[in-house]
């Protein structure tokens, strides 16, 4: 059978596919890049925003378009809307969330207890494929921010074993994977309900200890989980020094009605913690605008506090209600217009910053680790990311895809920077 596996929103959801694509390989069944040839395909859905679930439901009908295979929903967006995505066209089945660990399995109808070999990782064929190996290491989440949608679609935190993660990483490993990116919807609690309890830094350590990888990236972490235990895992061998922590607003006003743990001073105070490990360590952020009662005062205090900060870049989003939040009940609900406007002058103010932080690697080298490379003009047009989280272009005399090499920076362009010409 040809199997076309699809995803939208987070690196958790594109961790899940890579975990399906392992499972279908293993019980014989071929991948494929083309829904038109596909006799079955997956759709792993998403519904952060009412844009992602817009997004979903597009992703459905154009599968169902492309062909006549069956089709499996599942993701965050099935789970919450299961009446709705099961009646869109060549839906065949609908696995929620709590389900979708057996759904290679469900889909195929085989009994999943029955010995598998599993073999190294390849990368997906198709839009989806990646060098780098996103390994699920823990789902769910216990966080009661009133705007999420996530915690409900996915339900209470839960660690994976750490077998199965090293496991995971071992066939990544295996199959030539130079970069491994540790995803979760809470990463940072991962182990705390575990006997006896561990920590997200100790698993780190443990797979540096056991394994070596060239590359270890995390997908994103709440402030509240950077312990000191953590930041002395930032020097490890092979970790990126690249933090993704999501603050959400700089007002401490809309932190208090969004739920969140951490205050604006609290947030600024770990970053400064970071920077004394590690001043250029390369710290991206997420931002809400237009959180239900969100003032001209407190937006423009959350700008000003986003300004001192210095990112490396950040995301944006303007606040979408979701059914069954806390949010969704709140008055105060900011017009359209006006979160639109203050979206774009988020997006100027990351804009600037991310630009003066690439600024200050122009004329050093940093290892990159080249995830595209087309040939052009007898040449090799390639471009990858650096460790700390910057898209690099270069030319080379030849292929280097999948490979980690130094490259000379001597530009700026649109969204990263340019190297000079590789002739390794």
């Amino acid at each position: 059978m040809k199997v076309f596996l699809d995803s939208i929103g987070c690196r958790l959801n594109q961790s899940e596919i890579e975990r399906f694509a392992a499972r279908f390989r293993a019980v014989g069944h071929e991948l494929v890049a083309d829904p038109a040839v596909a006799d079955l395909i997956v759709v792993n859905t998403c519904a952060v925003t009412a844009a992602a679930s817009a997004d979903s439901r597009s992703r459905i009908r154009w599968a169902a378009r492309a062909g006549t295979a069956k089709i499996v929903a599942t993701g965050c967006y099935a789970t919450i809307e299961p009446e709705y995505v099961a009646n869109l066209p060549s839906v065949d089945l609908l696995i929620p969330n709590n389900e979708k660990d057996h759904l290679v399995a469900l889909a195929l109808g085989i009994n999943e207890n029955d010995p598998i070999k599993f073999y190294s990782r390849m990368p997906l064929p198709g839009q989806h494929k990646r060098t780098r190996a996103f390994i699920k290491v823990q789902d769910g989440c216990d966080n009661f921010c009133t705007f999420c949608i996530t915690r409900i679609a996915r339900g209470a935190h839960r660690s994976q074993p750490e077998s199965e993660i090293l496991n995971d990483i071992e066939l990544a490993l295996n199959g030539g994977t130079k970069e491994i990116v540790l995803s979760g919807v809470d990463l940072g609690a991962w182990g705390k309900e575990l006997i006896p309890k561990r920590t997200l830094a100790s698993l780190i350590t443990n797979i540096v200890e056991i394994y070596s990888p060239h590359r270890i990236r995390l997908s994103s972490l709440e402030p509240w989980d950077i312990t000191d235990e953590f930041l002395e895992v930032m020097g490890l061998p092979g970790f990126c020094q690249h933090l993704h922590l999501p603050l959400q607003s700089g007002s401490d006003a809309v932190l208090q009605r969004m739920g969140r743990r951490s205050s604006a001073g609290d947030f600024e105070s770990l970053i400064e913690r970071v920077r004394q490990k590690n001043p250029e360590m390369a710290i991206t952020t997420d931002l809400m605008v237009g959180f239900p009662g969100e003032s001209e005062q407190e937006f423009r205090t959350s700008l000003e506090f986003v300004r001192s900060i210095n990112f490396a870049g950040g995301h944006v989003f303007s606040y979408s209600s979701r059914q069954g939040t806390a949010a969704e009940r709140m008055t105060g609900q900011v017009p359209s217009k006006v979160k639109k406007i203050r979206s774009a002058e988020i997006r100027n103010l990351f804009s600037g910053s991310a630009k003066n932080y690439r600024e200050l690697f122009v004329g050093r080298e940093l290892n990159v680790l080249w995830e595209r490379s087309i040939k052009e003009n007898g040449a090799w047009k390639v471009s990858g990311l650096s460790d700390n989280y910057i898209r690099v272009e270069a030319r080379s005399v030849q292929n280097q895809y999948n490979q980690v090499t130094k490259a000379r920076i001597i530009g700026l362009n649109d969204q990263g920077l340019l190297a000079d010409d590789l002739y390794k």
